[in-house]
């Protein structure tokens, strides 16, 4: 088992791996920004390192400041979050020419997961269904017309090293095409420097259910369950929970050990997710995700498990701590992301705190890098929070989220809040009633 691990990453995460590693009788170091000098990631680590100034790749995306931060502080393993390095293949190759432990997949996972083509290419291989499309990139937009008009529209065109949302765009009608392709092109250029496209069949009424995998690295994988996603914003996640509402136990088990299945025949190491398209009982691989989520909170809370606690044994050599067969669901949790946004506009909402009370009580989680007094620094991702719920089943996961939002207290700045108590005055949330497309359409209704 490790001594030292570095954390490079900043807000909740950080604050959440350092919180597993402390129970494991690990010592940690947080590395910060000039920007996040009073962060409580840096005030909660065992040791810190300033790394480099506010501007993220002269810091959080250094790899010289992060490799230097392990050699001064003696470090031998780096858990990147979510974000920033985590799914960064050259950094992990990096990593592992120094001697260090990468705490996650291998590099060349990772490699293969990022590029969308290819890693539906590996999926398709592996026994995992896919949504119908070009079987690689398009390089034309002649040769885009002729795929959407044999496919049928709508369609959407993907970047292939897309992520996010950006660099994909929905083609209603062949009159569109142009346009569309055209755009995800210019996106994929400008955002991730690559303008490969691919296009797929656009699915219209689908939710977004994605699977929890892990695997030790030996050729034995499990998966734990799935989350619904569905509730999103410019493919954003807003809302997540699990299990999911719409899906069965029968279908559960079988998506599921596909995806077992699949991350133990490469060997895969650690937490991953699978992610999928759901719709009239069909289920379409999308992408598959290396690292922790966002949203790991709910499943952690069904299963009883910790899943950083189990990405930290695997890197070091250990085995999981469970099988298959010992993971069983227990009731249901929902997670709400609150940003520092000023709505309707979404836009972001840097500043001082100047009052934060978290809420508790029973079956309720709150993942926050939040204090009195704690300046949110405009240089970063507008996640200030997940505030996570566990009930018995769906119904009392809803009253007991209503019930912490009324609790919780951010002043200083406009926060996404108001949005979750607007959201559970809905009929359709209640009833788990809805798909990927029910929010953004609910927003044009009620908020933007």
């Amino acid at each position: 088992m490790f001594n030292k691990i570095l954390i490079a990453n900043r807000g909740e995460i950080a604050l959440r791996v350092i919180r597993a590693a402390r129970e494991m009788g690990i010592a940690t170091v947080a590395v910060h920004s000039t920007a996040d000098a009073d962060a409580m990631h840096v005030r909660m680590a065992d040791e810190s390192v300033c790394i480099g100034p506010p501007a993220s790749p002269q810091s959080y995306l250094s790899f010289p400041a992060i490799i230097s931060a392990c050699e001064i502080t003696g470090a031998e393993a780096i858990h990147p979050g979510y974000g920033f390095l985590s799914e960064n293949a050259q950094f992990v190759q990096i990593v592992e020419d120094h001697g260090l432990t990468f705490i996650g997949p291998t590099a060349e996972h990772i490699r293969v997961m990022g590029d969308k083509i290819t890693a539906k290419d590996t999926m398709k291989a592996l026994g995992v269904p896919c949504v119908p499309g070009s079987d690689g990139g398009v390089a034309t937009l002649a040769e885009a017309q002729a795929l959407g008009n044999e496919m049928g529209y709508p369609v959407i065109i993907k970047a292939t090293a897309g992520g996010g949302g950006r660099g994909m765009k929905v083609a209603e009608t062949a009159a569109d095409m142009e346009r569309a392709f055209m755009t995800a092109r210019a996106e994929g250029k400008s955002n991730f420097g690559n303008d490969e496209v691919y296009i797929e069949k656009y699915l219209t009424t689908p939710r977004h259910i994605e699977i929890q995998v892990f695997g030790d690295g030996k050729g034995r994988a499990v998966h734990l369950g799935e989350r619904d996603c569905s509730l999103q914003r410019r493919h954003q996640k807003v809302f997540e929970e699990a299990p999911g509402p719409a899906i069965s136990a029968e279908e559960r088990a079988a998506i599921g050990k596909v995806c077992a299945d699949a991350v133990a025949k490469i060997n895969y190491i650690g937490a991953g997710t699978i992610e999928f398209l759901y719709e009239n009982g069909e289920f379409y691989f999308i992408e598959m995700n290396t690292r922790l989520q966002v949203e790991h909170p709910v499943t952690e809370a069904i299963f009883g498990v910790d899943l950083v606690r189990e990405q930290i044994r695997v890197a070091s050599g250990m085995d999981m701590s469970f099988q298959q067969d010992e993971l069983e669901i227990n009731g249901h949790s929902i997670e709400v992301r609150l940003n520092a946004e000023k709505l309707p506009d979404f836009t972001p909402s840097p500043g001082r705190i100047t009052q934060y009370h978290a809420p508790g009580g029973l079956g309720v989680r709150m993942d926050s890098a939040l204090y009195d007094g704690y300046s949110i620094p405009p240089y970063y991702d507008s996640l200030i929070g997940k505030l996570i719920v566990h009930g018995r089943d769906r119904a009392e996961a809803l009253a007991r989220l209503n019930r912490a939002l009324g609790e919780l207290i951010v002043d200083g700045v406009d926060t996404t809040i108001p949005l979750f108590h607007a959201l559970l005055a809905e009929k359709a949330i209640h009833t788990g009633d809805y798909n990927i497309h029910w929010l953004e359409h609910w927003l044009e209704q009620h908020v933007e």
